[in-house]
């Protein structure tokens, strides 16, 4: 059985291992993280931890069976009730519909458990899984931009309870 979690700092190796094994794999779609962060690792992890026990961050793992990082789900630079997703699937778990479901789940908490109203997430034009990922989950594109010096699209997804399902911020594709 497959769980979300919040990160925590016994989290530390097995999402070493996870960033290290699908390195070649997220590269591919977004930008690397290049080699200083795995020289830095666990005083990165720790200033993660720090923040996110600070409110400025919300990270969450999916971790299978074996305790073995299949995806990651951050919601960063929480502020004024909003704050932007980001996310990551180990490649061998991509294509399963495991990103769509934990994105709908990280919605939910983003929503409930922290209180937040709207959430932007940016996704490179040739990251079609990841779009879709979004699109899925009910947001919407509203702007062309740049990334890391690639084409990509930002999205917006308005959680608020008086949100129109049929606005262009909000609702199921």
């Amino acid at each position: 059985m497959l769980s979300l979690q919040r990160l925590d700092p016994d989290h530390a190796t097995e999402l070493l291992r996870f960033e290290r094994e699908n390195r070649a794999y997220f590269a591919r779609f977004i930008s690397d993280r290049g080699d200083d962060y795995f020289a830095t690792f666990a005083a990165r992890h720790a200033e993660l931890l720090a923040e996110q026990a600070a409110g400025l961050h919300h990270l969450h793992l999916l971790i299978d069976d074996n305790g073995a990082v299949l995806g990651r789900f951050n919601l960063i630079d929480v502020t004024d009730g909003t704050a932007d997703l980001g996310f990551r699937m180990a490649e061998h778990a991509a294509g399963r519909g495991l990103a769509t479901r934990t994105v709908g789940e990280i919605c939910e908490l983003a929503r409930t458990a922290y209180g937040l109203h709207r959430l932007f997430a940016g996704a490179h034009l040739e990251n079609l899984g990841s779009r879709t990922v979004l699109r899925r989950n009910g947001f919407r594109p509203t702007a062309e931009i740049t990334v890391a010096g690639r084409p990509a699209l930002h999205h917006v997804l308005d959680l608020s309870p008086t949100a129109d399902p049929g606005s262009p911020s909000h609702g199921a594709a």
